[in-house]
């Protein structure tokens, strides 16, 4: 009885040194050892108790905080990919936006101020023109209207490429969140392996299952997931209705696709089943891509198409200082490809700015030109091109709030939940030291049983003797 209650002992101070020892483990369960009292021995004045065994060594976890920590990581994953691509966004704007969102609330940034962004080049590019209104025979006006308009159309160009660069890098990060949650299949495919070979014998596996939790969890961040228990201890992972683990066995596996347009989806790659994700990282760049970002870029390639026409339609029925007529200002069609007349650039006299080729001091399409910054236009939703595209900004700017005011809110959530959890399943230093203590009192104690019988024994056979 004494040798048995040593050994259950020893088995509680080691357990109690386990927990010690990973008190800063992440993802590490606090253990406890099960003891029972091993079975009497029935004797002539009645059971007689034979001391106590060691039968387990359990997990102290909560199966519902660790599914309810998955949901949440899932949503963290979400809404923190969705802030990531649109503050690239705004980077490549180069405006800066305040957290209301509104139109109102579109400024500029150090840069814009100096006339950088797309709102000052806008204005200065109408201001340049109302000033050469003002002296249309001026060289140093048709030049100045020349390099405002450059400024305006490699503005264009860069954003354009800003956005692009954004998407591209949108696709990229989907790509690598898919392979790193292949990555996480396979490895929770082999802890359910092992968890069902160490635990085929009896006991529980805790470290190997504190280590799949983990992986459920960053899998979780990356993409939404439905699990199952199944035989012998195993999770089975299923992901937007499509089974891809199920025990040791990865089923299938995950795989971008080509949509028609360059931009990146996500489907089994074995059973080709095209997937609608409801959350994690890559469903929350896959909506900011094709959501927010494509918006942006179609509203800019719409303000500069826009432009091209007008400032053309206009510009290609004037005249020039030799009387020269019927060329174009702009060239292109988009944001991407709009640039300013080589020839112009060239000679800056080539401006066509009068109405009149009999009189060069003529204003008029200089002036027609000027008055677009004030002008609404059917094709930007009845809104000059200033208000469209402060419009257009502000609703990235909404979207970029809400992104915010959800991450903070859902890490709040998440930070409970993980709380909650530590709670339940942390390792408390003091508890621990605790029942170190108590263990080991009763370890000398069973150890000081030892003594005393040993000693019975041998005054009783000295007696003898």
């Amino acid at each position: 009885m004494a040798a048995r209650s040593l050994q259950t002992q020893m088995t509680g101070v080691e357990v109690a040194g386990q927990n010690l020892a990973n008190v800063n483990t992440p993802g590490y369960s606090r253990q406890r050892v099960e003891i029972q009292t091993s079975p009497d021995l029935a004797t002539r004045i009645g059971q007689e108790g034979t001391g106590a065994n060691a039968v387990a060594i359990q997990q102290v976890v909560s199966s519902l905080l660790n599914n309810q920590i998955q949901g949440q990581q899932s949503v963290n994953g979400y809404w923190s990919a969705q802030q990531g691509a649109l503050q690239s966004a705004q980077t490549g704007l180069n405006e800066f936006l305040d957290g209301a969102g509104s139109a109102e609330s579109v400024s500029s940034s150090s840069d814009s101020a100096a006339g950088t962004g797309l709102s000052g080049q806008l204005n200065s590019f109408f201001r340049a023109f109302q000033s050469l209104a003002t002296s249309p025979t001026s060289l140093t006006g048709r030049q100045t209207a020349i390099n405002q308009a450059r400024n305006l159309a490699s503005t264009f160009n860069q954003i354009s490429a800003q956005l692009a660069r954004t998407q591209s890098s949108l696709n990229a990060s989907v790509g690598g969140d898919v392979d790193s949650a292949n990555g996480l299949l396979s490895n929770i495919a082999e802890l359910n392996r092992q968890i069902s070979s160490a635990e085929f014998s009896g006991g529980t596996a805790n470290n190997l299952r504190d280590q799949r939790e983990q992986a459920l969890e960053k899998i979780s961040q990356l993409t939404n997931i439905t699990t199952s228990t199944g035989a012998n201890g195993a999770v089975d992972v299923s992901i937007g209705g499509q089974s891809l683990v199920s025990g040791s066995q990865v089923l299938d596996t995950l795989q971008t696709y080509d949509a028609g347009n360059g931009n990146l989806l996500v489907r089994t790659a074995a059973g080709g089943a095209n997937l609608t994700l409801t959350g994690g990282s890559i469903q929350g760049t896959i909506d900011a891509r094709d959501g927010t970002l494509a918006t942006l870029q179609g509203n800019l390639n719409t303000v500069a198409s826009n432009l091209i026409t007008q400032v053309n339609a206009l510009y290609s029925g004037g005249y020039s200082l030799n009387g020269a007529t019927g060329a174009d200002f702009f060239s292109g069609t988009d944001a991407s490809t709009i640039a300013v007349n080589p020839s112009l650039i060239s000679d800056p006299s080539l401006v066509q700015a009068s109405g009149d080729a009999g009189a060069p001091g003529d204003n008029s399409v200089a002036l027609s030109i000027a008055t677009l910054a004030d002008k609404t236009q059917s094709g930007l939703n009845n809104e000059n091109f200033s208000d469209y595209y402060a419009q257009s900004v502000a609703g990235l700017g909404n979207d970029l709030s809400a992104a915010n005011t959800q991450v903070r809110n859902q890490t709040s959530v998440a930070t409970m939940l993980f709380t909650q959890r530590s709670s339940i399943s942390g390792v408390n230093v003091d508890e621990e030291m605790v029942h170190l203590m108590a263990f080991q009192r009763a370890y000398e104690a069973s150890a000081q049983v030892v003594t005393t019988i040993n000693a019975l024994m041998g005054a009783t056979l000295a007696m003898k003797v």
